[in-house]
């Protein structure tokens, strides 16, 4: 689904007067009933990592985290059962499982006096039962469950939904029978930055030439499309020419600019494609 720059601002300035919660989603599908559902998703999950991302500081200054962690061994003092971090959270406008990761942290460089190793703190917010205090466990727990963008249970949605279109995406072409080198293949031959398919063969899609195509779950925002163009689809351009980007989430139709320049957009794989044997016929 292709919205125009005018219909995604409408759409991200309501989002900017709303709580990033389940029940701000619903009403987010209320206000916008003509666009689908996943792509409504979509936007409301990168518009609440963009927030996140310009406050992100402020909410680990030492100050903060003593703050944070002070606020939580009193709640729980109070009323172990509570959802105090999750309430804290929601109160301070951050996301859960950040919180859930700060009053964490702290609590294990009180613990063993040092700061704990990152592999360790990941490890623990994936599986809460490892965290040696029950009363923490249950509250990183019920912050991880009750955040619908950020921790361990998002990204393993956003890795399944990722695989899930690729697979989609090598099924369509082998439908099509177009021959085609995966990712995997070229990660083998010592390729670092790679699409996820190289077309052995060429073929035409509105009349540009594609040789690659990258499969993206996501909706193509101005600030996510502009960080893959310059980390990635640039340099795919560079080492294997043109090529096509699908955002199957729909993408703001005005970055769709650069087709001349060998990168097309499109929001689902392509019905028209000229192959070279349909040319020769």
């Amino acid at each position: 689904m292709k919205l125009t720059k005018a219909q995604y601002d409408e759409i991200a300035q309501f989002l900017g007067h709303v709580q990033p919660t389940r029940q701000s989603l619903r009403k987010l599908k209320e206000k916008f009933p003509s666009q689908s559902q996943s792509t409504l998703l979509s936007i409301f999950s990168q518009e609440y990592q963009k927030q996140i991302k310009r406050t992100h500081a402020k909410h680990h200054t030492a100050e903060a985290i003593e703050t944070y962690y002070q606020r939580y061994l009193n709640g729980v003092m109070r009323n172990a059962a509570a959802p105090v971090l999750l309430e804290l959270a929601n109160e301070v406008d951050f996301a859960p499982s950040l919180m859930a990761r700060i009053v964490l942290e702290r609590f294990l460089q009180e613990k063993e006096q040092a700061i704990p190793f990152k592999t360790l703190i990941n490890s623990m917010l994936r599986d809460p039962s490892q965290i040696p205090d029950g009363v923490l466990a249950n509250q990183v727990y019920q912050c991880t469950v009750n955040d619908c963008c950020y921790g361990p249970l998002v990204d393993c949605i956003k890795h399944a939904i990722g695989h899930e279109h690729e697979v989609l995406l090598r099924e369509m072409l082998l439908e099509k029978n177009l021959s085609f080198i995966a990712e995997d293949q070229l990660r083998a031959k010592g390729y670092d930055k790679t699409p996820d398919f190289i077309l052995e063969v060429p073929v035409a899609v509105e009349g540009h030439i594609i040789h690659w195509i990258e499969s993206k779950a996501s909706f193509g925002d101005e600030s996510s499309h502009q960080a893959y163009l310059q980390d990635q689809f640039w340099s795919y351009w560079n080492r294997f020419g043109p090529g096509l980007v699908i955002y199957w989430y729909g993408f703001i139709e005005e970055l769709d600019c650069h087709r001349e320049r060998g990168i097309l957009l499109k929001d689902c794989f392509p019905t028209d494609i000229v192959t070279l044997r349909h040319s020769m016929a």
